[in-house]
């Protein structure tokens, strides 16, 4: 991706982060996050990695508000959000938007596209007309016809409940979109052309991205720089071309040698390759990058 940076100053700052849930079952509960740090820049992707249950998923609850922060901090340009109060939450959803994965459950199937569009622009104090001007820009952003408004989110295909999904997440002109696996659900060639929708929004408008996925092939598209994620910690970060180009981690290598290829015997080879380094491998979860 080519976004222009206007800033070196970094726009989300993510630092020593440690995240508990209470558990019923477990003393002290369940630990997700174990004292996780990152930075993403104005305009800028960053592709958080790793398996399920790794901890990805809970970084962008935690810059959202909706997971509990134990220790460490969130700041969004130079002030801490980890702990504001809910109105201020709701004053900083201005600035900071989400994509969820499921473009199926995330979007009101009784709702008309533009009472989905208007909702967060009116409850604002938008007026009827402006609110409706913006719904047309917004569709023709996301490429979808003019009069996609008046019909339902359910009557629309999974990829084009995702271009609706980010849509609403545009309606205010957010400075960060935190995106949890926002094209795993869709298929390869729909996840192509969302992805490239996502490349082209960034472009135009330098929105910075937060983007969550278990797909190494997905970060190497749309991410500027990646950081990878195996048992709540971050065990490698870095530019995107240069951890999968030469991967430090052993966990690193091993998603890589999981990615999916066409060819069934290769994809065997692929398999077997990968079973028997991570049994000849000690793996740390030590950062090395």
């Amino acid at each position: 991706m080519n976004a222009a940076h206007d800033a070196n100053e970094n726009l989300l700052v993510v630092e020593d982060l440690v995240v508990e849930y209470p558990g019923r079952f477990r003393r002290g509960g369940f630990r997700a996050l174990h004292g996780v740090s990152l930075k993403i820049r104005p305009g800028e992707t960053l592709g958080l990695v790793g398996e399920s249950g790794s901890g990805k998923t809970t970084i962008g609850r935690a810059v959202l508000g909706l997971a509990p922060v134990t220790a460490g901090d969130v700041r969004f340009d130079g002030r801490s959000i980890a702990r504001i109060r809910a109105r201020e939450r709701r004053a900083l959803s201005r600035d900071i938007q989400v994509v969820f994965q499921d473009p199926y459950t995330s979007l009101n199937p009784a709702m008309t596209v533009a009472d989905i569009l208007t909702e967060p622009l009116l409850v604002t104090g938008t007026s009827r007309n402006d609110a409706n001007r913006r719904v047309r820009e917004l569709l023709d952003q996301v490429h979808l016809p003019s009069n996609s408004g008046n019909r339902y989110a359910r009557e629309f295909s999974g990829g084009q409940r995702q271009r609706i999904a980010i849509a609403r997440a545009l309606c205010r002109e957010p400075r960060l979109i935190v995106c949890d696996e926002p094209v795993s659900a869709l298929d390869q060639s729909t996840q192509s052309r969302v992805l490239a929708l996502f490349q082209e929004i960034q472009d135009r408008l330098g929105v910075a991205l937060l983007f969550v996925t278990h797909d190494l092939d997905v970060v190497r598209h749309v991410s500027h720089t990646v950081a990878v994620m195996r048992a709540g910690r971050i065990v490698e970060s870095g530019p995107t071309e240069d951890v999968i180009s030469d991967p430090q981690h052993p966990y690193t290598r091993a998603l890589l040698l999981a990615a999916p290829i066409a060819d069934p015997a290769q994809q065997r080879v692929r398999r077997e390759e990968r079973r028997t380094f991570l049994s000849s491998q000690t793996e740390s979860i030590t950062a090395v990058r």
